[in-house]
């Protein structure tokens, strides 16, 4: 079975304020393992599910070469990332490319937050910058499995 974890906050937990609007807005490390051999490259989805107008997207990040065990804190906010051979970065919530952490109304409770790792079959032929219904278009049929793991924020 794959492992999906942060080394950050432990599954379950409040999200530290590092890495959400309230703070440095930074993405947390990722730490991957156990990938099948049939997996040819992975996708990450950060997501909330308890936006008020729908599951709103933090994070969309493709094309990571399935030898991937980390993923570093503060991946820089840029379509193609270098330092991870490549992979391709799509459109959040905000409408910014890369990572924007937890930033749920204020007074709104705290959220859920899924992060959710996506073993697929092969790389993605999608430009960086797509959007979140693009990604899922171009992983239909092709994913072999997903690993996710959950924390929680809220503002008050």
């Amino acid at each position: 079975m794959t492992e999906f974890t942060t080394p950050a906050f432990e599954d379950g937990a409040s999200v530290p304020t590092e890495f959400t609007c309230s703070g440095k807005d930074v993405s947390p490390p990722l730490e991957i393992g156990s990938v099948p051999d049939d997996a040819n490259s992975l996708a990450v989805v950060v997501d909330d599910p308890d936006a008020p107008s729908g599951t709103f997207t933090h994070w969309l990040l493709w094309n990571l070469p399935p030898g991937t065990t980390t993923v570093p804190k503060n991946v820089p906010r840029r379509r193609t990332v270098g330092s991870l051979d490549g992979a391709r970065q799509g459109t959040n919530g905000f409408g910014e490319i890369g990572y924007r952490g937890p930033c749920p109304p204020t007074g709104d409770g705290p959220h859920t937050y899924r992060f959710t790792l996506y073993l697929l079959g092969r790389e993605l032929q999608l430009d960086a910058g797509a959007e979140r219904d693009a990604l899922f278009s171009a992983m239909d049929g092709n994913r072999l499995g997903r690993a996710r793991f959950t924390a929680t924020f809220g503002r008050s």
